[in-house]
């Protein structure tokens, strides 16, 4: 089954396979040692991940099928020595689920699109994930810091830790909530490698 993958993408067969050929290429059918594979994701002609592609009325079962793509992400390519691959989608095209291998504990979760080559870049040199370096964050430091503000962080930090998508703190007017919001952003962007780009706070006072 073919599905539209990305407009970057040079789509090939495994019998034309050519990964010379563009920067990003996805193989169709690609031969592992258990059985093909739908899709086989190369970076740099280096295999990074693996599509499972399944119908349109699928959607609202793809978590069904981890399990296989688990499969074929672990499995060896044919022809090819590669450690397995660090990541693995389910899509129909319309609705995709995306899992990576180098959390801790992997789960699947929603994606609206397929990640760029200078992500996977950028994953393969890290080597952990950023849910893994979540669970490596130090002790907070304590100098400077009120009570109520070393809650909030080590609160949001705990968020953090569980996967919560979108963390909620509330502190009273006047304790301090920027100060909290600067000092919980640092310890992010020192410790977990976390980009600028993704990082949002809200900090906002409401009338009582």
């Amino acid at each position: 089954m073919r599905i539209l993958i990305s407009s970057r993408l040079l789509v090939q067969f495994k019998n034309q396979a050519n990964l010379k050929a563009a920067k990003e290429v996805g193989v169709l059918d690609c031969k592992t040692i258990i059985s093909p594979a739908d899709y086989i994701l190369f970076v740099n002609k280096k295999p990074v991940g693996v599509i499972e592609a399944k119908r349109e009325e699928e959607g609202i079962h793809l978590t069904m099928h981890e399990d296989q793509t688990e499969g074929y992400a672990k499995a060896k390519l044919r022809l090819i020595d590669n450690a397995p691959l660090v990541s693995a989608y389910e899509s129909t095209g319309e609705v995709t689920r995306f899992t990576d291998y180098r959390d801790s504990k992997p789960r699947s979760r929603r994606v609206f699109t397929f990640h760029r080559p200078e992500t996977f870049k950028n994953w393969l040199q890290d080597g952990k994930s950023l849910r893994t370096r979540f669970l490596e964050l130090p002790a907070l430091l304590l100098t400077r810091l009120r009570n109520c503000q070393v809650e909030a962080i080590t609160s949001l930090e705990t968020s953090f830790k569980q996967f919560t998508p979108k963390p909620l703190g509330q502190m009273a007017t006047g304790s301090g909530k920027t100060f909290t919001a600067i000092t919980s952003i640092y310890g992010l962007l020192k410790f977990t490698k976390a980009k600028r780009e993704k990082i949002v706070f809200f900090v906002n006072s409401l009338p009582l």
